[in-house]
């Protein structure tokens, strides 16, 4: 079934964890080219430019199937996250916007989908409280979430040892479970469907947390892609407008 829209985010390319022999696999299994492709943030992990930077093959190969989905005439639009915000600096101070041809770079976008919603299309970090007003408790998360990532290799060894083939994630768990991450999670997403309120859209689209989700908040949809650091997951608008949240795992 051919996709009108693909929305991805936190790709982390350039990280040990990032998925981009799965993310090339999925953009080629495409049957055609998207009409508009959103990259919502974190698609490069500039954080790892000075330590730990891993750019291998697949990472070139995904910016070049992106690139030949352009050719095609897909218009991609990069809404900027924390960890690719060196690019923010590039941005119009009038516009807040950078137009490439086809290609679009910016902190936020609008969308409209085929039966007419207006969607707000952002990365998410600015509604992070701790990149907001503690950087340092950001960097110190991103080292935790580096750990967990790491032993989710080693988890994952261990079961395969016993006989169970299918990938457990020790980083989602701790996630899911812990009330302080529950929490988080549910104040970002409040923060973010009052921002998309304030900008009179009926729903926001968002990365940043790695938490793949559809939900309905006090009337306003939230849907966040994921990643594709452990979920690999994305959303899709089909053609008549509906939304789908696909996973790839």
């Amino acid at each position: 079934m051919k996709i009108k829209t693909l929305f991805f985010s936190d790709t982390h390319l350039g990280s040990r964890h990032a998925k981009s022999a799965e993310l090339l696999e999925y953009l080629k299994s495409l049957p055609e080219p998207p009409e508009k492709i959103y990259i919502i943030g974190d698609f490069i992990d500039g954080w790892k430019l000075k330590t730990n930077w891993r750019w291998n093959d697949n990472c070139n190969l995904v910016v070049r199937k992106l690139l030949s989905f352009v050719k095609k005439g897909t218009k991609v639009h990069y809404a900027v996250g924390n960890h690719d915000e060196f690019l923010r600096s590039f941005l119009p101070p009038d516009t807040h916007q950078l137009e490439f041809g086809s290609i679009s770079l910016a902190n936020e976008f609008y969308h409209e989908t085929a039966n007419g919603k207006k969607l707000l299309v952002v990365h998410g970090d600015m509604f992070d409280v701790s990149i907001k007003y503690a950087r340092w408790l950001c960097f110190l998360g991103d080292w935790g979430y580096e750990l967990l990532l790491r032993a989710n290799g080693f988890i994952n060894y261990i079961r395969w040892i016993f006989g169970y083939k299918k990938f457990w994630s020790l980083s989602k768990a701790v996630k899911h479970k812990v009330k302080k991450s529950v929490n988080y999670v549910g104040d970002f997403e409040t923060l973010l469907t009052k921002y998309c309120e304030s900008k009179d859209c009926s729903g926001v689209i968002c990365g940043h947390i790695h938490t793949a989700k559809i939900k309905n908040i006090d009337g306003y949809m939230y849907y966040n892609t994921g990643d594709w650091v452990e979920s690999m997951t994305a959303i899709v608008e089909h053609e008549d407008g509906t939304m789908e949240l696909i996973n790839k795992q």
